[in-house]
């Protein structure tokens, strides 16, 4: 078996990028079928108009097999905005989490950033963990109805 390894994301990889996320989280949180076309906008976007200097994305594989993603893009000239993070079930509990959010906090300091920002769910038990112990804090917490499903919004930011 091969080693994992982090490539930079390609506008090919959205369509997969797209189904996992709309699959998983249909399966894993019951989100109605708005959440797919979200993430299909955020890529549209990040595709049309990148700086590839200071907003990049990754992939995880092995054996050719995506695993799993996460980007970084720029929300100011000195904050970072963490995307698109996702492990599939067979990546889960093999450190590739913590492979992929290394990548993207060291790129964006090497990018200039002062610090990063994410949004998320309470219910990601295991990324809000690892988020934690990577030095990341809580920095608002709500009640939506998002997706179909009455959620706890999160927004994370850390210091880089």
């Amino acid at each position: 078996m091969e080693k994992v390894t982090l490539r930079r994301f390609e506008a090919e990889d959205s369509p997969w990028l797209v189904e996992r996320h709309q699959t998983l989280y249909t399966q894993d949180e019951g989100f109605d079928d708005t959440f797919g076309p979200l993430v299909a906008e955020i890529l549209r976007d990040f595709c049309a108009d990148h700086d590839p200097e200071r907003e990049r994305g990754w992939i995880a594989e092995e054996n050719g097999q995506r695993l799993g993603s996460i980007f970084c893009v720029r929300l100011s000239d000195t904050t970072a905005k963490l995307r698109l993070f996702l492990l599939t079930p067979e990546a889960r509990g093999k450190g590739i989490g913590k492979r992929l959010l290394t990548q993207c906090m060291q790129f964006a300091r090497d990018a200039g950033y002062q610090d990063m920002t994410l949004w998320t769910h309470e219910s990601h038990e295991a990324a809000c963990a690892l988020y934690a112990a990577f030095g990341w804090e809580l920095a608002d917490s709500k009640p939506v109805h998002s997706f179909g499903q009455d959620l706890i919004e999160q927004s994370w930011k850390t210091v880089l």
